[in-house]
């Protein structure tokens, strides 16, 4: 991957990665994701981590199961950056998010208050990158917040503590978005407009056949091609909208074909991906499909 970037970008990730592992805690260690990400598009890893070079914001967007969370473990794999990640509902809150106070006590003993800090002044603080995931589950008047984090200031005044903190070289932000499912909110102008955008579509063909030979329990060739197969078959029914995005991910077939190493493949689909979806024509569209493969 480092030989595809421009050459001072290379140069730079690995400037950082030598400087960063000296300072890294054992706990900071185990929160570097894994290079575990089959690219369905070549340019889809390299313009993430290109802007990321550029200290841009990138906001992952794509269907359920498309593999946006590996894409966040794999950059920060690639630059050796521990990822703390924000896992966006609609109940959360600027403690969730910032961090909250709690009453301790000091080596005397005597009572105290202290700020305990939360994901953002993490990764803020120590320059490391931070995930948000689902970003537009969240409440649209949680997310203003973090908009000087965003931009060029990349500061934020702690609402506890009322310190301004501005964030470590090396911090950067990545989020991830599943649009238009239940519950998500449109993210304002202001928002998106601090992000680059990358569409992560799924994985098809023969990088979805190297992903299930790796990552399944299913070891049989011709079977793991039919499911290649099936994937392609309900994503065509989902692009002519007669199955939700849900139909396609790429996780629900993993567990289809771990299943299907052990019970009858049709059966594997029916529990892994059709009896999911809660309406009754959609989960015989997904098992008459599955039947006409196997």
């Amino acid at each position: 991957m480092l030989s595809k970037l421009p050459q001072e970008m290379a140069d730079q990730i690995s400037v950082q990665k030598q400087r960063q592992a000296q300072g890294l805690t054992p706990l900071e260690q185990n929160l570097i994701g894994s290079a575990e990400f089959e690219a369905p598009q070549e340019d889809v890893l390299l313009d993430a981590a290109i802007a990321l070079c550029l200290e841009k914001n990138v906001l992952l967007k794509g269907p359920t199961g498309s593999g946006k969370t590996k894409l966040a473990e794999h950059l920060s794999s690639l630059f050796g950056q521990p990822l703390h990640a924000v896992n966006c509902s609609t109940d959360l809150d600027a403690e969730a998010l910032l961090g909250f106070k709690t009453l301790t006590h000091d080596k005397n003993g005597a009572p105290m208050i202290e700020f305990v800090p939360g994901p953002i002044m993490k990764a803020m603080t120590r320059g490391h990158f931070l995930y948000i995931d689902e970003i537009n589950m969240a409440k649209p008047e949680t997310l203003p917040l973090i908009n000087g984090v965003l931009d060029h200031r990349r500061a934020i005044t702690n609402p506890f503590t009322g310190e301004v903190v501005t964030a470590a070289e090396g911090f950067r932000v990545i989020a991830a978005l599943n649009e238009g499912y239940i519950g998500t909110v449109p993210l304002n102008e202001a928002l998106k407009n601090r992000f680059v955008s990358i569409e992560v579509p799924y994985l098809q063909g023969d990088a979805l056949y190297r992903l299930l030979i790796e990552k399944s329990k299913l070891k049989q060739e011709k079977m793991l091609r039919s499911f290649v197969q099936l994937s392609a078959d309900l994503l065509a029914l989902i692009q002519m909208g007669q199955l939700p995005d849900e139909a396609g991910s790429i996780r629900a077939l993993l567990d289809a074909c771990d299943l299907a190493a052990y019970i009858p493949p049709v059966r594997a689909v029916t529990r892994a991906i059709a009896d999911k979806l809660t309406d009754e024509r959609e989960r015989a569209a997904v098992i008459n499909t599955a039947e006409t493969l196997f």
